[in-house]
């Protein structure tokens, strides 16, 4: 694992989204990593649904793993004979130039994991996976083509979760992920919410609307932006989400894996804020 402390931490693999998360809920896991984000495919859309509306955990960590897919198959298992190919719907996309061109009469089947996809094929289901190369040992199958994608340099974003706390301390370098609930549908509503970062020259890496299940029409944003809740700028931006939002869900702030720092506008440093409040003061007892 490429997350600090990973290493020497005993593994427990799950199935599912879900799965590893409700692990975490109840204590048999101290912490937990999955997948949030792909450069080529977008957002997980369980992720961002399971942290958005279950109960709630916090980001802590990320890492940027590079997409690289091998296809595993039964050993003896030629490309002529493959007629299905399982794995998660997140990796099919990324391969899908390449199935076509490889192996154009195979069906593709969706697994919870390229792990089950792996298990599949081993036990007869399917004929062929889209997983980690590493996997062909534990299921005792064999590599039949390497580094397959059809995007070159396409990454996988992975978010490491643990139970509420206080975040890492801010590194100037550092992404902070927030859901918030509309209240009401209205013309304007998002943009009632993204004025609140735009103002405070906030930007966000990622924005991403999500049903809420409570009916239609009703709905939440998944955001992503650069800073830390430390920050004022931060802070004031999520005082007025508070304010105006039915409800604000915050996710973490936690150090970027790409390690940018965020360019910072004139009058939105923290000292800015502290100048601004202190001269507020002034006014307000008379003394300015």
């Amino acid at each position: 694992m490429s997350l600090p402390g990973a290493a020497a931490a005993e593994q427990l693999p799950l199935a599912t989204v879900p799965a590893v998360l409700d692990a975490l809920r109840r204590g048999e896991a101290d912490s937990a990593v999955v997948a949030l984000e792909n450069s080529v495919e977008g957002s997980v859309p369980t992720t961002l649904d399971e942290l958005a509306t279950g109960e709630p955990l916090q980001i802590v960590a990320e890492v940027h793993l590079p997409v690289s897919f091998a296809l595993l198959v039964r050993p003896g298992t030629a490309l002529a004979d493959i007629k299905t190919v399982a794995s998660h719907p997140i990796a099919q996309p990324q391969c899908r130039r390449w199935l076509a061109e490889n192996v154009p009469d195979a069906e593709w089947r969706a697994a919870t994991s390229n792990a089950e996809a792996a298990q599949h094929v081993a036990d007869g289901h399917y004929d062929a996976a889209l997983a980690g190369s590493f996997a062909a040992a534990r299921y005792g199958l064999a590599v039949l083509a390497e580094d397959i994608h059809d995007v070159a340099d396409a990454v996988t974003r992975f978010v490491q979760l643990r139970r509420p706390c206080a975040p890492p301390a801010a590194t100037g370098m550092d992404r902070t992920s927030v859901v918030a609930f509309i209240g009401e549908d209205h013309p304007g509503a998002l943009l009632e919410i993204l004025t609140e970062f735009s103002v405070r020259g906030i930007n966000l890496s990622l924005i991403q609307s999500r049903p809420t299940g409570a009916g239609l029409g009703s709905y939440l944003f998944w955001m992503d932006l650069e800073g830390h809740v430390d920050d004022a700028r931060v802070g004031e931006a999520l005082m007025g989400l508070r304010r105006i939002c039915a409800d604000v869900r915050f996710v973490g702030s936690y150090p970027r894996a790409d390690r940018v720092r965020p360019e910072i506008r004139r009058g939105t440093h923290d000292n800015d804020f502290t100048e601004a409040a202190a001269w507020l003061s002034t006014i307000r007892t008379g003394h300015a």
